[in-house]
């Protein structure tokens, strides 16, 4: 594909991206890979159905036919397509496989999308990973250091630039939740110019608007992953029945290249790219893609609405749900769209009065889901929403009521579904990547959670309610303790408050909010640390490993525990928060938020 401004080589009938010639550079991919195949590449991991557990199998995606769909003066698209059947089976992932590549003409840049099919009679499968990969060239986009507590993370030890001596680089520190992961990419300096992966929407990426994914990977490497475990574990694995019928599209996405002349700033190529995403965002969805699976415009659907919050003990009165996340999703029940990975859904953010817009929506029967920052709590509406082709409907006012039994008697936190409020220390010096020093995203260093036992030499946090600042005094992550190189053991925290009476006959509720959760046991006791049984226990939950990979989050969790007033004592009472967990240094949890509610008011 050849348009005056780049050229693009792909193998047929592979449907592999093995050159990519631009501004002078007669390939900016990896030239040393003899493997073609291991370029520019899609490709999957996935199992066969029932082994759940298992290592995945990494496949490219290498297809059997070619075909030039479109050939017109201003445009092409061509096909890279396989079929499959049983005398694959075990061997090649059973889906019917159709790869496109899109150049227009006056582009700066190619667009590709695939559709992956599942037909009736093909056995299952689980899908634990689908992307598009770029490999860079070594030689523009250099990087040399030494594998870390996991080989993703790299002490650089050589690299060309020397500033970069003795920092860590790791693909989890480039990680970036699916709302604001729009357009992402590298600069090579030499000749100056741009690689960028444009990804002009959110709806054909599973887990919601938060879920994090991969951008980038030490190498250098350039990704758009559509599918994946990061940071939310088996629950993000789509699993596929005997003969279930399924089939999605993904992307488009936009590959961009751009260049400033000798002298010029490359970082301008930044600004640049950003630019061109805002374009590419207000194109969406594409009027160009010639496959029949990718709707237009005019055969989408759009909703909008108002969403309220009703709270009666923080306001009497219905409020707007000001900064809301309003959704679409596959029918399901409250909060269950950030498990949800098969299918499509389209997310919006309300405006200060919690007014929402969703727009461009296909064609299909969804449930309307949202959730609030500064309340706890999922919000689903009874409304079956339908969406065909050109419909425009306006929702009456919604309400949200978060879960509530009684007054607030004290929090810690902000339920944002994030562990940002709290102390997230300074990295170890040998560990430090500049580019998270005073950033607001400090938390992507490296090694934090070995920073705890350092931190709390002589015991567990105490977090005294009146006194304690949880932005100084609640680490972001209880995590294990290190008693020596290969033992850890668990860690109990304490919550400290008084309470001038108490109803010894009525119900007191404890909301206990996790913005992470990685094979960690959470139990609660109260006013006794030594009973063997907790008042609760979480069980093993969670395999997000949000705290090795460098978030903030992993799944939102909430559990409400019930205390009756009988357990608690005039004066000063204390909250055992233990995690129970301890083989590795990686289990552990993060909290969201935590709130004590007294027995509910009496009309």
């Amino acid at each position: 594909m050849d348009n005056g401004i780049l050229q693009v080589t792909l193998l047929v009938p592979d449907g592999i991206v093995t050159g990519i010639k631009y501004n002078g550079v007669d390939n900016l991919l990896e030239i040393l890979n003899d493997d073609e195949t291991n370029r520019g590449y899609w490709d999957v991991v996935w199992s066969s159905g029932g082994t759940k557990g298992t290592t995945g199998i990494f496949e490219r995606l290498i297809c059997t036919t070619y075909k030039v769909i479109l050939e017109r003066d201003d445009q092409i698209e061509l096909s890279f397509s396989r079929a499959w059947d049983v005398s694959l089976q075990d061997k090649l992932i059973p889906l019917k496989i159709d790869k496109r590549f899109i150049m227009l003409k006056g582009s700066s840049g190619f667009y590709s999308y695939a559709i992956y099919e599942h037909l009736e009679g093909w056995p299952g499968f689980n899908l634990d990973e689908t992307r598009i990969a770029f490999k860079l060239r070594k030689d523009k986009l250099p990087d040399r250091g030494q594998p870390l507590a996991y080989p993703e993370a790299v002490l650089l030890v050589n690299p060309v630039e020397p500033e970069f001596k003795g920092e860590v680089d790791d693909k989890y520190q480039y990680s970036c939740e699916d709302k604001d992961l729009k357009v992402h990419g590298w600069i090579c300096m030499d000749p100056p110019l741009g690689f960028w992966i444009i990804i002009p929407s959110d709806e054909f990426r599973s887990g919601g608007p938060l879920k994090q994914n991969l951008t980038s990977h030490v190498g250098p490497t350039a990704l758009s992953v559509f599918l994946s475990a990061h940071y939310a574990g088996e629950d993000l694995v789509p699993k596929f029945g005997d003969g279930e019928p399924w089939k999605k599209v993904f992307g488009p996405v936009f590959i961009y290249l751009n260049y400033v002349n000798e002298g010029e700033d490359p970082l301008t190529l930044w600004e640049d790219a950003k630019e061109q995403m805002l374009i590419e965002v207000e194109s969406w969805p594409y009027s160009f893609p010639a496959s029949e699976d990718f709707p237009s415009s005019s055969q989408r659907g759009n909703i909008s609405g108002r969403l309220l919050v009703q709270d009666r003990y923080f306001k009497d009165y219905k409020i707007s749900a000001s900064g809301a996340y309003v959704g679409l999703a596959p029918p399901g029940e409250a909060g269950s769209w950030q498990r949800e990975c098969k299918d499509y859904q389209f997310w919006t953010k309300a405006d200060e009065e919690g007014y929402y817009v969703i727009s461009d929506i296909r064609a299909g029967d969804y449930n309307l889901y949202a959730f609030v920052p500064g309340f706890i709590g999922d919000y689903k509406s009874d409304i079956k929403v339908t969406i065909t082709s050109g419909c425009s409907i306006e929702i009456d006012d919604l309400v949200f009521e978060p879960p509530r039994n009684g007054p607030t008697l004290w929090e810690i936190g902000i339920p944002d579904r994030s562990a940002r409020e709290f102390y997230i220390p300074d990295p170890d010096p040998k560990y430090i990547n500049k580019l998270f020093v005073n950033h607001p995203d400090k938390f992507r260093q490296y090694g934090l959670w070995e920073r705890y036992t350092g931190l709390y030499p002589n015991g567990d946090i105490v977090f005294t309610v009146g006194e304690s600042d949880y932005k100084k005094d609640w680490f972001f992550a209880q995590v294990t303790r290190k008693r020596d190189e290969k033992t850890y053991i668990g860690t109990t925290w304490q919550i400290k408050f008084k309470l001038d009476s108490v109803k010894q006959k009525e119900i007191y509720t404890l909301r206990v909010a996790l913005a992470s959760a990685a094979q960690a046991e959470l139990q609660v006791r109260v006013n006794d640390s030594s009973t063997n049984t907790p008042l609760f226990s979480s069980g093993v939950i969670g395999k997000d490993n949000a705290i090795a990979r460098h978030g903030i989050h992993g799944l939102h969790w909430l559990f409400n525990v019930n205390l009756q007033g009988n357990i608690l004592v005039e004066g000063e009472n204390t909250i055992y928060l233990t995690q129970a967990n301890s083989t590795s240094p990686f289990q552990g949890i993060m909290y969201d938020y935590i709130r004590l509610e007294g027995p509910p008011y009496h009309d």
